[in-house]
């Protein structure tokens, strides 16, 4: 079965909001075995709501309307349905005795628009879950585009995350799973590289993509993510959640092999975490020395639970004279290896910490000390043992501190690595 979403609010397209709720229903759809090929999103207009749900029902078996289904004169979702089956809207008494019901438990009075919501087109079915006073919607379609025992199907859920959730959750998925007979289940992983390029991960996997194209089943697909990484994600259908783990971890063998060290964890694994996890094993504690990242590395470290346990402390040393009164950074220029390298065992030695990462570098737009924007300069000191990197980043100034974040925690992870277990 086929399924589309459309998310429906002008403000979605004006970026006021950003359309978190069609990729979890994505993700829903995904995890019941269902395949959804597009997501559109439609400002409040019903001539293009009405366009959108006809060409949806065009090309797929079911469609999700959410959003538009509150008491407003811009809450046209329903007014849309009901034109594209050629239904009238019924007023549903106990409905409304519902919404009044909800207004005044909650010591409120209502306004006259909330019953708009109790109007459905003739032939649908209110949604059984209403946790909010907008009631969703499960609206069969025939061949001929009206409403009918049907062959296919609308359903409209309201905007509101939690309200949305427990529809699709409570009914959606288990009517589409109904109607489509279908028993698969779609599962996918993930693993998190860092140190090559997207092109360049394409290419190293390149045969295998060729391989899968033929078989169909997994599937692999690529995603920067930015400080996150490079992420490439194995997508695998099955009918059972053990089938489709077999295929994946199967799969995940494989591209580990091609991809070697560059991988450096797997879903919801973070550079930090693994990081952090490291070196508790290791039982080596960490202190952090920032300038361009301005408190950015500390920042991710402590959003990992149990931090505590490994993370010392960080200082940042914006100001040049902060990196030779602090941290014992020799005067004279600071974008320099020399330099991150003093900021690293500078405040190992303060913190009193086993290992020691210094950053220093050009943030941007403008250069500095004759050095050009993302010029940067990363250093690790682990119980003495020092290595220090020089690069030129890409991107704007967010981008270079993103970048230097996660570099910086590689090129610690690589040295755990390399010095393999170790105590203190």
């Amino acid at each position: 079965m086929r399924v589309e979403v459309i998310a429906v609010g002008t403000e979605l397209l004006l970026g006021q909001i950003i359309d978190t709720n069609s990729s979890w229903i994505g993700e829903q759809l995904a995890l019941a075995g269902l395949d959804t090929h597009l997501q559109v999103k439609v400002g409040d207009n019903v001539e293009r709501i009405v366009s959108a749900i006809r060409d949806a029902l065009g090309r797929s078996d079911a469609v999700i309307c959410c959003g538009g289904l509150g008491p407003t004169q811009d809450d046209l979702t329903r007014q849309a349905i009901a034109l594209v089956l050629d239904q009238e809207l019924v007023f549903d008494e106990d409905k409304a005795d519902l919404i009044r019901h909800m207004f005044g438990s909650r010591g409120r009075d209502m306004p006259d628009n909330n019953l708009l919501q109790a109007f459905r087109p003739a032939g649908s079915r209110f949604i059984e879950q209403q946790p909010g006073t907008a009631p969703g919607l499960v609206c069969p379609v025939s061949s001929s585009g009206e409403a009918s025992g049907g062959e296919k199907v609308i359903y409209a859920v309201p905007g509101v995350p939690w309200e949305m959730k427990e529809m699709i959750l409570g009914t959606v998925i288990p009517d589409l799973r109904d109607r489509s007979g279908e028993t698969a289940v779609i599962r996918s992983r993930t693993l998190k590289t860092w140190g090559q390029s997207e092109s360049g991960i394409a290419e190293l996997l390149s045969d295998r993509i060729l391989e899968l194209d033929e078989l169909g089943n997994p599937t692999l697909a690529f995603l920067a993510s930015g400080i996150e990484g490079l992420k490439v994600r194995m997508t695998a259908k099955a009918s059972t959640d053990d089938e489709a783990d077999v295929l994946l971890a199967d799969e995940e063998a494989r591209v580990r092999r091609i991809l070697g060290d560059i991988v450096f964890g797997a879903d919801d694994d973070s550079m930090e975490s693994v990081v952090l996890a490291a070196l508790g094993a290791a039982d080596l504690t960490l202190a952090v020395a920032e300038s361009l990242t301005g408190g950015l590395v500390a920042s991710r470290l402590v959003d990992v639970a149990g931090a505590s346990k490994v993370f010392r402390g960080g200082v940042v040393t914006y100001a040049s004279d902060t990196k030779f009164s602090l941290l014992g950074v020799p005067e004279g220029p600071v974008v320099t290896c020399e330099a991150a390298e003093a900021m690293a065992t500078g405040v190992r030695k303060l913190l009193g910490a086993d290992v020691g990462l210094g950053l220093t570098g050009v943030a941007g737009p403008e250069s500095s000390e004759g050095r050009p924007p993302g010029t940067v300069c990363l250093a690790v000191d682990l119980a003495g043992d020092i290595s220090a990197i020089e690069l030129r980043l890409p991107g704007r100034r967010q981008q270079v501190r993103e970048f230097s974040c996660i570099t910086v925690l590689n090129l610690l992870r690589s040295k755990l690595e390399a010095q393999g277990p170790t105590s203190q």
